[in-house]
């Protein structure tokens, strides 16, 4: 068994798969714009997992995400092998960050807002 998608609720589907796309550097995998279908996928793993950017469009999605942002939680967390370098390409872009990345023993991350309704941590494994 392995994990072929999963979903990130979002506030809009078409401006979130053009951000996760234009500005993060995700691939199309599957489009049906009438019925809001936006799927992205990782070009550094074209076989891995497929990212549902899913309609925000129920009480409780809508308040799961309110509720996760108020918090100062990702709703997903991304990996990168560089998070410095991820960030000042991102920033250069205008993505906005919560703050600088930083390191603990879990490895160094940072957390921006994808324009869409959420966090989003990226990660970077400590080798």
């Amino acid at each position: 068994m392995r994990i072929k998608m999963c979903s990130v609720h979002v506030n809009d589907p078409a401006t979130a798969f053009d951000f996760y796309t234009s500005v993060l550097g995700f691939e199309k995998l599957m489009t049906i714009p009438e019925h809001q279908l936006y799927v992205v996928k990782s070009p550094d793993d074209p076989d891995g997992v497929g990212l549902l950017l899913e309609p925000n469009d129920n009480k409780v999605s809508a308040r799961y995400a309110q509720g996760l942002r108020g918090l100062g939680l990702p709703a997903i967390v991304f990996g990168t092998p560089d998070v410095q370098a991820e960030y000042e390409r991102l920033r250069t872009l205008g993505v906005q960050f919560a703050g600088a990345p930083s390191a603990d023993a879990s490895g160094t991350s940072v957390i921006f807002d994808d324009t869409c309704g959420n966090l989003i941590q990226l990660h970077e494994d400590e080798q």
